[in-house]
């Protein structure tokens, strides 16, 4: 448990402020004032920490007042997180409390009212309850190919095994082909904010310590009943996007429905991932990007514009940049399509990978979706943002056009097991090969990869960049996150340090290390949400 000192603050008796009140009105006669000779509080910390199921005490010390028979005692909390919500501790002098409140901020009042006359004295603190699971790292592995999530606890500092076993006592079925965990903080229920994608379904998981119920199966958020099995979700705007073998969803979470509806594409199958700006805080008709791997190329979505101008949804990327300009003539200040680097769309290239970035290299409140597409033998990168139909809130433009480079001369570059990562500090792609990290810096031409690390005998499973929510761990969206195994099938997961370092992992040593896991595919941050 963690304390903090500070000053204790009281609140003003009810009657003594009824005098003071009345001292306000003419004098109209003599009367004789006596001090009130009320106890003084202290010894009760301003911040409190603790773990549930532990004990929480606290010994008041009370100076002067009456006898303590003369007082009736109350120790209180309101809940911070839950409409305000109100919990009788003890009605005890001290306090002496098994924690049992959900894991949460709250606001903790110990009362002293005296009983003759009914005036009270109370002390304020924060409470703040963390369970083990509260924050630290959720590390998906494949388990034989279950799925099987670890968690790493930054309260307790212990790994914690397969903490899905609760859930399946629960009901909740046994996952297997793992492919992804991701935290929605946004457009979904507050208490189940964690998806748990696999090749046999998703569900969301409780935020406590990953409970479950039927009711998060992601069927019951399907307005057609269809059991979607996403490999990736994406939020923008008002919605999200979620990818179902080869077709896309959308969720329009404003109003009543949050449901997704029928599949967007028409008459093509959809790459696995969506791009979408995850940089700007306030969209109202975001724009989608979808690659076509039918015909090979990419198309714009934006499911408001039927509403916005009569207009299709689903649009060639040309055609959703007459579209924006349109919408945006004779706005001060903003502009449809800009063009950091000048491409052509390109039409019939493989889909190799797609990642959406906070990288804003424009300062236009909009984060570059990194696209990899193949032609032949040869590998491109296409820097695509993606912004705000209507362009009233943070982002500039509707569309943007910010990097192009042939990667084609990067070492093993056309290896179908390979992994990639693109940062969000700046353009910088990284892939893994075997056990090898490479860097490849887009911005020069030619573009060329440097060998950054090796991690001998073993197996990179995953690389990425964990895409923080919390302001407060806002730098640490540009850590590298590896997740390798040995021969033997044991997985370690590395943090490398990013920001300090721009970017630059060379002979690096990792910040952070953990070992005991299985084949890691997913390693995402939990991060506290109270």
């Amino acid at each position: 448990m963690k304390e903090y000192t500070n000053d204790i603050f009281a609140v003003v008796p009810v009657l003594v402020y009824a005098a003071i009140l009345a001292s306000c009105a003419p004098d109209l006669g003599n009367y004789e004032y006596t001090e009130l000779d009320g106890p003084r509080i202290s010894g009760i910390r301003e911040n409190y920490e603790i773990l549930t199921m532990q004990t929480l005490e606290i010994v008041p010390v009370i100076e002067g007042g009456m006898p303590e028979d003369s007082y009736t005692y109350e120790w209180k909390v309101i809940d911070n997180n839950n409409d305000n919500a109100e919990t009788v501790l003890a009605t005890t002098r001290d306090l002496s409390y098994e924690v049992t409140l959900a894991p949460g901020s709250y606001s903790m009042y110990y009362t002293m009212k005296e009983n003759s006359s009914g005036i009270i004295w109370r002390t304020g603190s924060t409470l703040t309850v963390n369970s083990s699971m509260s924050e630290g790292w959720m590390v998906l592995c494949s388990d034989a190919g279950a799925a099987r999530l670890d968690f790493i606890s930054e309260i307790t500092g212990e790994t914690y095994t397969d903490v899905l076993e609760q859930a399946r006592e629960e009901g909740m079925p046994a996952y297997n082909g793992p492919r992804k965990i991701q935290w929605l903080s946004r457009m979904t229920d507050d208490s189940s904010p964690y998806y748990l994608l696999t090749d046999d379904g998703a569900t969301r998981l409780g935020k406590d310590s990953f409970g479950w119920t039927e009711e998060y199966a992601l069927v019951y958020e399907s307005g057609a009943g269809i059991a979607l099995t996403p490999w990736s979700i994406v939020c923008s705007g008002v919605g999200k996007v979620a990818v179902s073998g080869t077709d896309a969803y959308y969720c329009e979470v404003l109003g009543v429905s949050g449901l997704y509806g029928s599949a967007v594409n028409e008459g093509f199958r959809v790459a696995p991932v969506i791009g979408a700006n995850v940089l700007a805080g306030s969209i109202y008709a975001a724009v989608y990007l979808l690659y076509d791997i039918d015909n090979g190329k990419f198309m714009a979505y934006c499911p408001l514009l039927d509403d916005i101008g009569g207009y299709r949804p689903l649009q060639e990327m040309d055609d959703m940049g007459e579209i924006a300009r349109e919408q945006t003539a004779g706005k001060e200040g903003a502009e449809g399509v800009v063009e950091s680097v000048h491409f052509d769309y390109p039409e019939g290239y493989g889909y190799v990978y797609m990642e959406n970035t906070c990288y804003d290299p424009g300062n236009a409140s909009m984060g570059v979706t990194y696209t990899i597409l193949s032609d032949g033998d040869r590998r491109y990168v296409y820097g695509i943002q993606c912004g705000d139909m209507l362009v009233y809130a943070d982002c500039t433009y509707v569309l943007g056009k910010a990097l192009y480079a042939d990667i084609s001369a990067c070492t093993d570059i056309t290896l179908d097991s390979n992994l990639y990562a693109f940062s969000s500090l700046r353009s910088y792609m990284y892939y893994a090969v075997g056990g090898k990290v490479y860097r490849v810096d887009l911005s020069e031409s030619p573009a060329v990869s440097e060998l950054q690390f090796e991690l001998p005998g073993e197996t990179i499973t995953c690389l990425k960049f964990n895409l923080y929510q919390n302001s407060s761990n806002s730098l640490k969206r540009y850590d590298l996150v590896v997740g390798s195994e040995t021969s033997a099938g044991e997985g370690t997961l590395r943090i490398y340090e990013g920001y300090y370092s721009e970017g630059n992992f060379s002979g690096a040593v990792p910040s952070e290390t953990y070992t005991g896991f299985a084949t890691i595919t997913d390693a995402t941050y939990k991060e506290r949400i109270y």
